[in-house]
C-alpha cells in the first residue's frame, strides 16, 4: 500500500464491502453502480506524525467481466488464469496529493503530487472453507507509479507482499465481513527518494541532507469490516504502519515509526445491469 496519504487505504476500505452475498455461485448482475461518501484519516505519508482528515463522494463500481474487472479486491484486468488456485492480473491504485507547505517536516521543500499506481499482481489460494466461510490467499502486487503534478513524472516500483484472511459472517454475525491482511513493503531507490530524500538546497540545522536507498520499506497491517445491505454498503478499516527496520528510518523525514490510519465509507447502489452472469 502505498504512500503519501494513500488512496489505496481508502480502497482497502471499499474493496471490504464488495463481498458475494451467499457462499456459492450464483447470478449476478454484470455491472453495479452508485454513488457515496467516505471520511478518512491518514497521515501524510509513511512516516509523518502529520496527518489530515479527508471526506469527499466516491463511486460505487462492480463488473463482472471476463477480463476487467471492479469489485472488492480493486480495479484490475485478468491476464494469465491458472484455474482455482493462483492469477495475475493486472491492478490499479493511486495516492493522493500532500502540500508541504502544510507539513512541517516538509515545508519549504516540493509538495507531493498524486500519483497512480499500476503493475501486475500474482494471487494464490491457500485455503477455502467447504462453506465458503473463510479463504485464505497470498496476493503480491507489483506497482509503478506515474506523479501528477505541474509535470508528469514517476516515483519507482513497490513490491508489497501479503496474506489475507476473509471471514464471512463474522462470529456469527450475518452478512458482516471481515478482511484482514498484512506483509512487508519493498521499494526501489527512487521510489523511497520521492518521499524521503533531502536534497542539500532544502537542508536545514533541524533537516539535513539525506540520501535513501533501496530495500525495506517497513510492514503494514489491514483490518476491514464490512456490510452490504439491499441497496446500501458500509464499510470501515483500521491500517497499522510499523517503520522500524525500514531502510529509509533515519531520514529526517521519518517523524514517527508506528502509527494507525482508519476511515468509513457508506454508499448506494443507484442501478444495474439487466445482464446477468455467473459469479462465485
Amino acid at each position: 500500500m502505498l504512500f503519501n496519504a494513500p488512496l489505496t487505504a481508502l480502497l482497502a476500505a471499499l474493496s471490504c464491502a464488495l463481498w458475494a452475498a451467499t457462499a456459492h455461485a450464483e447470478e449476478k448482475p454484470k455491472w453495479e453502480l452508485g454513488l457515496g461518501a467516505t471520511g478518512l484519516s491518514l497521515p501524510d505519508y509513511r512516516g509523518s506524525d502529520e496527518s489530515h482528515v479527508y471526506a469527499f463522494p466516491i463511486p460505487y463500481v462492480v463488473y463482472r467481466g471476463e477480463v476487467l474487472k471492479a469489485d472488492r479486491e480493486g480495479a484490475r484486468a485478468e491476464l494469465i488464469d491458472f484455474g482455482d488456485q493462483a492469477h495475475v492480473d493486472l491492478g490499479l491504485n493511486g495516492s493522493i496529493p500532500v502540500s508541504s507547505t502544510k507539513n512541517t517536516a516538509r515545508r519549504g521543500m516540493p509538495s507531493l503530487s498524486g500519483a497512480i499506481e499500476i503493475g501486475p499482481a500474482l494471487e494464490v489460494h491457500f485455503y477455502r472453507s467447504d462453506s465458503d466461510q473463510v479463504r485464505l490467499k497470498m496476493r503480491v502486487p507489483v506497482t509503478y507509479g506515474i506523479t501528477f503534478g505541474s509535470n508528469v513524472g514517476t516515483d519507482g516500483w513497490q513490491a508489497s507482499p501479503n496474506l489475507n484472511l476473509d471471514i464471512r459472517s463474522v462470529l456469527g454475525f450475518q452478512g458482516w465481513n471481515l478482511t484482514m491482511l498484512g506483509g512487508p513493503i519493498y521499494a526501489t531507490r527512487q521510489r523511497h527518494a520521492y518521499f524521503y530524500d533531502v536534497a542539500s538546497q532544502y537542508a536545514t540545522a533541524e533537516r539535513p541532507a539525506y540520501r535513501a536507498t533501496a530495500g525495506y520499506s517497513g510492514a503494514q497491517f489491514v483490518a476491514g469490516l464490512s456490510k452490504r445491505f439491499d441497496r446500501m454498503w458500509v464499510g470501515a478499516f483500521m491500517r497499522y504502519d510499523n517503520l522500524n527496520g525500514a531502510v529509509f528510518r533515519d531520514s529526517p523525514l521519518v517523524k514517527t515509526r508506528s502509527y494507525l490510519a482508519g476511515g468509513l465509507a457508506v454508499a448506494w447502489v443507484l442501478g444495474q445491469s439487466s445482464d446477468m452472469v455467473t459469479v462465485d
